[in-house]
């Protein structure tokens, strides 16, 4: 049948290109689909729209087979208050047999008790081991001895912008709800509800919407780059995750010390420009510091002789730019050693040595 319509197709006179090119130099046409004669396009065009059509199923098998895998590690959590009402909600993805869930410090919200439930139903009983507000990360661990499918952690390091990824969670109260987008930028950074910089951020434009909150950023290969985070309201599709690394580090200090260590020197500090005659002079090559505005008595700080009106350059060879640097480098590895500070102090160039102690909790 297809033969005799083509042969009609043939005879037509609309089908021949209607210009001085050669018959010879006219494509090839072809019937698409099996319609009526007038269905014809060139050739190659469609081995063009064969080849998309196939790339977008290899696409959606992909992002099916993802969500299917991974969407019974994915748990509703319901936060529990002092009176075992439910105080908040959010999203969480667990990441061992053994019942640990990451979820957002927002999420958590400083409470001890969560009800996790599952993809397929089931509630259980979660409590919190840890919870970090300086990087809006949490850990909480499923109480009951019940079969569970975990995720695995990826390392962050090696996104690339463009790549694909999937957001699973339960955006307003919608179980296991899955949209995909692409990593938009590495490398951001956000303010903590505490005040400090979280590094490292993931954007993307995969949809999030409240109760996202916790839920995993899923690469192509099925495993968690990030933990989503935030929002801008207002905007769209400019969605923020903390990476899987990040995610990696408080999972592992929680574990190991039941919370994240971090370094104290007892200052406050801001970003400040190094004077220009002083960098002439010593050759520094940063044209900004972190100037010490305060010192508390009795702190390391106060015993290595740091004063007010140092800027300081470098904490044990690492150079410092801004308050930021200096909150970095004063993470859980500096505790009980002691280390080297570099300052500018009015023209001269100095050192003192300074040993951290753990930071209390807030």
């Amino acid at each position: 049948m297809i033969r005799d319509e083509l042969a009609q197709a043939r005879a037509r006179p609309h089908i021949v290109a209607m210009s001085n090119t050669p018959i010879s130099r006219v494509p090839a046409l072809r019937l698409v689909g099996g319609g009526p004669p007038d269905a014809v396009q060139p050739a190659g065009e469609s081995l063009v729209i064969d080849r998309e059509v196939d790339a977008l199923d290899a696409y959606s098998r992909l992002t099916v087979d993802i969500a299917e895998r991974l969407s019974p590690c994915v748990v509703r959590l319901d936060i529990l208050g002092a009176d075992g009402r439910r105080s908040g909600s959010g999203s969480g993805v667990i990441v061992s047999p053994d019942g640990l869930v990451l979820t957002n410090s927002h999420v958590v919200h400083g409470k001890h008790n969560a009800r996790a439930i599952t993809v397929d139903g089931r509630s259980l009983t979660a409590r919190t081991l840890g919870d970090d507000p300086d990087t809006d990360l949490a850990l909480l661990r499923i109480e009951e001895n019940t079969p569970l499918v975990a995720a695995r952690l990826g390392d962050s390091s090696k996104l690339r912008r463009g790549q694909l990824v999937l957001a699973i969670g339960n955006p307003l109260g919608f179980d296991a709800t899955v949209t995909a987008g692409v990593v938009s930028a590495l490398g951001r950074s956000l303010r903590s509800r505490t005040g400090r910089q979280i590094d490292d951020v993931i954007q993307t434009d995969a949809a999030l919407n409240p109760g996202n909150s916790g839920g995993p950023l899923v690469s192509s290969a099925g495993e968690v780059i990030g933990i989503n985070t935030a929002i801008i309201q207002g905007a769209q599709g400019i969605c923020f995750a903390v990476s899987s690394n990040t995610a990696e580090f408080v999972l592992s200090e929680i574990i190991q010390h039941g919370r994240v260590r971090r370094g104290y020197i007892g200052i406050a500090a801001a970003t400040a420009p190094t004077p220009r005659r002083v960098v002439l002079r010593h050759g520094v090559d940063q044209a900004t510091g972190a100037s010490i505005t305060g010192i508390e008595a009795g702190s390391p700080a106060a015993e290595s002789g740091l004063l007010t009106g140092d800027i300081v350059l470098s904490i044990d060879g690492q150079p410092i730019f801004g308050v930021d640097d200096l909150v970095r480098a004063l993470g859980g590895d500096v505790i009980g050693r002691t280390i080297a500070f570099d300052v500018l102090r009015r023209s001269d160039r100095r050192r003192f040595w300074v040993g951290p102690r753990e930071r209390k909790a807030a």
